[in-house]
C-alpha cells in the first residue's frame, strides 16, 4: 500500500475526532482510499450504486467527486489550451465517477424486459473494465441488486468495494475491499456512511489536485 501524506492522513485522524466509533475502522478507510485512488490514477472509473438511502448516497458521493469538494481544482495550463479563458476558468479538474443510480430509462427498461434486481448488473456488464472500481453502499450488505452488480463487476475485471453497516453481509464477503461502519439499525448506519465517504473524498482531493 502507497505511504500517504501527512496531509492526506488528518482527514483520517480528523474522522476518528469528530465521530469517534469510526476510529475502529480506520484501517478499512485507509485500504478503500488506496483502492480508489489506484483507480483514479491508472485512467479507471468509479462506479457506485445503493437503494434508497443508499441511492442517495451514491449520487451525493459522486457529486463530491466529479467537482471541487473543499478544493476548486483548476485546471493545469495544459487542460486549459484550447478553451476560452472564461469557460477554462470556471471548469474544474474532476474525478470520474459515476452513479449507476442514473439512467432511468435503461434501468425502467432492465425492469419490465427482464428483472429489477438487474438493473445494476446490467450497468456495471457495459460499463465496468479492468482498473475500475464498484463501489456498492447498502445498510444491511444484502441488496440483490447491488450484490449482482458487485459480481457483474467482477468477472468484467474491476475492483468492488463495499460501504455496508456492522454485519457485512453479502456484499462484504463478495468485496475486493469492505468498509464496515459499526453500526447495525438502517439510519444510524447511514448516519456514519457519509462521514466516511466525505473523509475518503477529502482524501482523494487532496492526493490527486493538493490541499486547498
Amino acid at each position: 500500500m502507497v505511504q500517504i501524506s501527512a496531509t492526506v492522513s488528518r482527514h483520517l485522524d480528523d474522522l476518528g475526532t469528530r465521530h469517534q466509533a469510526l476510529a475502529a475502522i480506520r484501517d478499512s478507510v485507509e485500504r478503500a482510499f488506496e483502492a480508489l485512488r489506484a483507480c483514479v490514477e491508472s485512467g479507471g472509473t468509479i462506479y457506485l450504486c445503493g437503494n434508497g438511502g443508499s441511492a442517495a448516497d451514491a449520487e451525493h458521493w459522486a457529486g463530491e467527486l466529479v467537482k471541487g469538494f473543499e478544493s476548486k481544482r483548476p485546471l493545469t495550463d495544459e487542460e486549459r489550451a484550447g478553451l476560452s479563458p472564461d469557460l477554462a476558468d470556471r471548469l474544474q479538474r474532476g474525478i470520474r465517477a459515476v452513479p449507476l443510480t442514473g439512467f432511468v430509462s435503461l434501468r425502467t427498461a432492465v425492469a419490465n424486459d427482464v428483472a429489477g434486481e438487474m438493473e445494476f448488473a446490467q450497468l456495471a456488464w457495459a460499463f465496468c473494465k479492468p482498473g475500475d472500481v464498484l463501489v456498492g453502499i447498502s445498510t444491511s450488505g444484502n441488496s440483490r441488486n447491488v450484490v449482482l452488480a458487485m459480481q457483474a463487476a467482477s468477472a468484467r475485471g474491476a475492483r468492488t468495494m463495499a460501504l455496508v453497516g456492522h454485519g457485512g453481509g453479502r456484499m462484504a464477503e463478495l468485496a475486493d475491499c469492505a468498509v464496515r461502519v459499526p453500526a447495525t439499525r438502517t439510519l444510524h448506519v447511514q448516519e456514519q456512511h457519509l462521514p466516511v465517504y466525505h473523509c475518503l473524498s477529502l482524501m482523494l482531493e487532496d492526493h490527486l489536485f493538493g490541499a486547498g
